[in-house]
């Protein structure tokens, strides 16, 4: 699987000091009737309970030159809880989650359903808000963030 090239986004919810997030490369489509997404999330993590307890979240998709909040949110400084946001801007969105200033897309989501399998879960966000960005987007491939060459 780590040659499949897949985005990098920041999976948020909560609100000043309960904010929560976490990095993530497992985001995609699911369904545009209602829209849908799915993001796969350990769940040993904080942000994985408190989405459960909070029944909404944030996706910001990061861009490429946004690699050093995709290691802080992945866990890779010692910035845990709500510290993590301290280094970026952040707005909150119409659910009142954190959404990324400047990413190249974000979308909040209402819980929908999830699934625990063995060490993550699955969670199913339907889709009310997005607000789109600019920029390239930053990619996982072969475990190397990334982003793609331009022609």
């Amino acid at each position: 699987m780590r040659n499949l090239a897949s985005g990098v986004a920041i999976v948020t919810t909560g609100k000043t000091v309960c904010r929560r997030g976490l990095t993530v490369s497992s985001v995609t489509s699911m369904c545009i009737d209602p829209p849908c997404l799915l993001a796969a999330i350990n769940s040993r993590s904080e942000t994985h309970d408190a989405i459960l307890a909070n029944r909404r979240f944030g996706v910001s998709l990061l861009r490429g030159d946004q690699e050093d909040l995709a290691l802080r949110f992945g866990g890779l400084d010692a910035a845990k809880g709500a510290h993590r946001f301290d280094t970026a801007q952040w707005n909150q969105g119409v659910l009142d989650v954190p959404l990324l200033q400047g990413a190249v897309c974000t979308l909040e989501c209402i819980l929908y359903d999830h699934k625990t399998i063995s060490t993550h879960s699955i969670f199913i966000g339907r889709v009310v808000a997005t607000i789109p960005g600019h920029g390239e987007p930053l990619i996982n491939l072969q475990g190397a963030l990334r982003t793609l060459p331009r022609d």
